[in-house]
């Protein structure tokens, strides 16, 4: 023996699906009770829907667990199912105000962005800005202020045919407002990425969210435990010179969002493709997250076994 330390193995990636939960006309129904009462009515009756399924469908309720169970690892039956209920409703408000701002317009929520000033000035820099949001809050609430900023946004997006729940834009029979990169296309869409960077153009890529080989995956201490990121935007914005913005947001009220940049990552040239070489990078945008679990525990939505 040689005394130096094994190598880490990164375990095969699972299969991650966009499948909606409810039915077509399960979705419809709170449509028309967003149309008819507003948000109250419909976040009424959204608590007896996630009640039904955390009572009743304990394999959705589980799938909240891979999550809370590290975040609150000391709990009892009662508690654990309380925050399952918590967080549930919590996601359900999310797409209930996401559904409404297609529904009635951009104008039905409030966005606060205290560090716009940040963004136009890194997009200044003509090198484009890729945006690494997560599952996290109103990520989804806050995409039609994304064109306010003056650029083409590209959107690296993976979307399931059994995924029902209607975008923003849908409702409102509007054409795509981004411009889609499917991450099953050639080189994982690698080459459309640098393209659109190359543009000056926005990048919009989810920092929590595996897509295609686990060759470009690391495991990173999130939570107490090992769990895969992708490094592959860290890649692209190492050959670029591109920063690497890291874009939360949290539902800070009935009809309110705030948008946070809680750091700018700049990744130095030459790093070649080892994931290692990307791991301090990729850290920062874990320790990002971790900071964010702890300010907005129940706004963590990414109901995947990322540690598996």
């Amino acid at each position: 023996m040689n005394g130096n330390p094994p190598p880490r193995i990164t375990p095969p990636v699972k299969r991650w699906t966009s499948r909606s939960i409810g039915s077509r006309l399960q979705h419809r129904i709170f449509y028309t009770l967003i149309r008819l009462g507003g948000t109250c009515l419909a976040y009424a009756v959204l608590h007896g829907v996630v009640f039904y399924y955390m009572a009743l469908r304990p394999s959705i309720r589980e799938k909240t667990r891979f999550y809370l169970s590290k975040r609150f690892p000391r709990e009892n039956a009662l508690m654990r199912f309380m925050d399952s209920f918590r967080i549930s409703v919590a996601l359900g408000k999310v797409l209930i105000d996401r559904a409404k701002v297609g529904i009635r317009g951009p104008d039905a929520v409030t966005l606060s962005f205290p560090d716009e000033r940040r963004l136009f000035d890194l997009l200044a820099e003509e090198k484009g800005v890729i945006l690494m949001n997560a599952h996290v809050g109103g990520w989804q609430v806050i995409l039609p202020a994304l064109p306010l900023l003056g650029r083409t946004v590209n959107m690296l997006l993976e979307r399931d045919a059994q995924d029902v729940d209607l975008h923003y834009f849908e409702h409102a029979r509007l054409p795509h407002p981004f411009h889609i990169i499917d991450p099953r296309g050639f080189l994982g869409g690698s080459l459309e990425m640098m393209d659109a960077l190359h543009r000056g153009e926005i990048l919009c890529v989810m920092g929590d969210r595996v897509f295609g080989s686990d060759k470009n995956v690391i495991g990173i201490d999130f939570l107490g435990r090992p769990a895969l990121f992708p490094f592959s935007a860290f890649n692209i914005a190492s050959a670029i010179g591109t920063p690497v913005v890291v874009f939360f947001s949290h539902k800070s009220g009935l009809n309110r969002y705030v948008i946070d940049i809680p750091d700018i990552i700049r990744i130095p040239g030459g790093l070649g493709r080892s994931a290692e070489a990307f791991r301090p990078y990729v850290e920062r945008f874990v320790r990002a997250l971790e900071a964010y679990t702890r300010d907005q525990p129940y706004q963590f939505f990414n109901f995947y076994d990322m540690w598996a």
